[in-house]
């Protein structure tokens, strides 16, 4: 999958999902700062990033991510393997 493709995909899924404004995600946004996500919301993540891209995600390799373009790496780091 394509970055590009998986960041909409993800975008997306946050607007719909986390009721995010489209407008407040971009690769620089922090995840709990700016865009309000909580350890609840962080759940509801993992559940649908594991389904919809096909892999695990173990919480500490989670913990560094901060802003959403980390998220996506981490995300586009797990496809490629």
């Amino acid at each position: 999958m394509e970055r590009k493709i998986m960041e909409a995909a993800v975008n997306a899924f946050l607007v719909d999902e986390m009721e995010i404004e489209a407008g407040d995600i971009h690769e620089n946004a922090r995840l709990k700062e700016d865009l309000g996500l909580d350890s609840l919301d962080f759940v509801d993540i993992v559940v649908i990033v594991e389904k919809k891209f096909g892999f695990k995600i173990k919480p500490e390799e989670m913990s560094g991510v901060l802003t959403m373009n980390q998220f996506y790496d981490y995300i586009e780091s797990k496809m490629v393997i």
